[in-house]
């Protein structure tokens, strides 16, 4: 299946937000406190990536 510009996009935001959860996840559930705040900012990082892959798929509609 070939894929245009919209489905790499919304395969692109999809995975990023997986992502945003996982790292929330962990950040829940494991003991050390910095490793923690690290899996907190990735997911941070993460959620500004999906916004701005959000803002392109609403651009490309």
């Amino acid at each position: 299946m070939e894929m245009n510009t919209q489905d790499c996009v919304k395969k692109a935001l999809l995975d990023t937000q997986e992502k945003v959860r996982d790292f929330m996840s962990y950040s829940e559930h494991v003991d050390d406190k910095e490793l923690s705040k690290c899996f907190k900012e990735f997911a941070e990082t993460e959620g500004l990536q999906a916004r701005k892959l959000q803002e392109h798929l609403d651009r490309l509609k």
